[in-house]
């Protein structure tokens, strides 16, 4: 019996073999290729860019996954970082001026409380009309000092923001229908939003150099994220997608599994505690740490990027490691091959990459998509041609 996109995307996430591979594409709901195709559309009216990923993803036939980020990400600080300069509370006084820098718009926050006083750089670059990159440019943890007044100040998630999720999530799961699935870019892990508060360079080694900081920043950073995870899984996804890509394979699977593992994985039981399915991010590279993702326990992984610019992923390689202990969800090169490849390499990798993902080693515990998000410039007829061949190539004969 044919099952609808919902029923496969479901049934998949579960860990269970459906009627056929899901077909699925990463488009990013504000900005680059959907921006390309209704360049006219205001890049802050979210929730109509969103209705077009979904009407665009229907109209090529294949299984919807809508991804939601922008819309949820009031405080903006909870996805890209800083603390929340957004709310205020007789203990936390904010000063935000802004500064143009060509195409940068730096907002600059100086966050008065009782103890002492942080400051932070967020920044939004225009890299192209209807583009924007987001990201807090000077974090606001420093010190021990700075740390102890977030976690003492910083203001709690709105107490409206759940309400907020339901009635901004409820038309996309109405226009989704049976055709796909809802999912959210959650709060990332633990050590990607640390990321967003103290400098990176030195979270790469802050777990050797000072434990006990580290142990205080990484609790903080998971237990601030909490309340908006649980306020968006009761809300009604149908998975939560969660970054993990700055605890990437370059750190080796024996520093991961030391000092980053046993976070990631109460945050993970934490997000799938009620039934819904996370799927971890790593878009870079993975190979050193597929193990890992066992102990993880998140039901689905992601993207799988490939050499030679994306990431380090043999999918051949990861697949016969896995063997379907969880979902995986296989990429194709959205640069080098369905940006900028021919329509005859996009089909040859395309088959390619089903081919691997449906080998029996892996039980059926396969999704295939783009390794991520749709560029800006990615011809159609190539998006066209990876769903056609994904198509013809996605039932089982096993």
């Amino acid at each position: 019996m044919t099952e609808t996109s919902r029923e496969r995307l479901l049934k998949s996430f579960r860990g269970e073999k459906p009627d056929r591979v899901p077909v699925t594409l990463f488009v990013a709901d504000q900005g680059h290729f959907i921006n390309q195709l209704w360049p006219e559309i205001d890049p802050w009216d979210t929730q109509t860019l969103q209705l077009k990923v979904i009407e665009f993803c229907k109209e090529l036939g294949c299984d919807v996954f809508l991804r939601v980020l922008y819309g949820l990400d009031d405080p903006i600080h909870i996805i890209y970082g800083g603390l929340d300069v957004t709310h205020e509370t007789d203990t936390w006084q904010v000063d935000t001026e802004e500064i143009q820098r060509g195409t940068t718009m730096v907002h600059r926050s100086t966050i008065h409380t009782p103890k002492g006083t942080l400051t932070q750089d967020f920044s939004v670059n225009e890299i192209r009309p209807g583009t924007l990159m987001y990201a807090c440019t000077k974090k606001p943890i420093e010190t021990m000092e700075d740390l102890e007044i977030a976690m003492e100040y910083e203001p709690p998630m709105p107490k409206s923001y759940p309400e907020h999720a339901r009635n901004y999530l409820a038309p996309l799961k109405e226009a989704l229908g049976d055709d796909g699935v809802i999912g959210t870019w959650s709060p990332m892990g633990p050590y990607n939003n640390c990321s967003l508060l103290y400098e990176l360079d030195e979270l790469y080694t802050v777990f050797l150099t000072d434990p006990g900081f580290y142990e205080k920043l990484i609790a903080f950073a998971m237990e601030r994220a909490k309340p908006y995870a649980r306020a968006i899984d009761e809300a009604g996804v149908d998975v939560h997608c969660i970054g993990g890509n700055v605890p990437g394979g370059f750190l080796g699977r024996r520093t991961y599994d030391r000092y980053i593992l046993s976070y990631e994985k109460e945050y993970i039981d934490f997000i799938q505690a009620n039934g819904t399915p996370a799927m971890y991010h790593n878009c870079g590279d993975v190979m050193n740490l597929i193990e890992s993702y066992k102990e993880l326990g998140a039901k689905i992984v992601e993207p799988f990027s490939p050499p030679p610019t994306l990431g380090d992923a043999d999918h051949a390689k990861a697949v016969e490691v896995i063997r379907g202990d969880y979902v995986v969800l296989l990429g194709v090169d959205h640069v080098n091959v369905l940006q900028n490849g021919t329509v005859d390499e996009v089909r040859r990798v395309t088959e390619e990459t089903m081919r691997i993902g449906k080998l029996p080693v892996q039980r059926g515990r396969f999704i295939i998509q783009s390794a991520d998000f749709l560029e800006y410039g990615t011809p159609v007829e190539n998006v066209e041609a990876y769903v056609e061949t994904a198509l013809e190539h996605a039932e089982y004969d096993w």
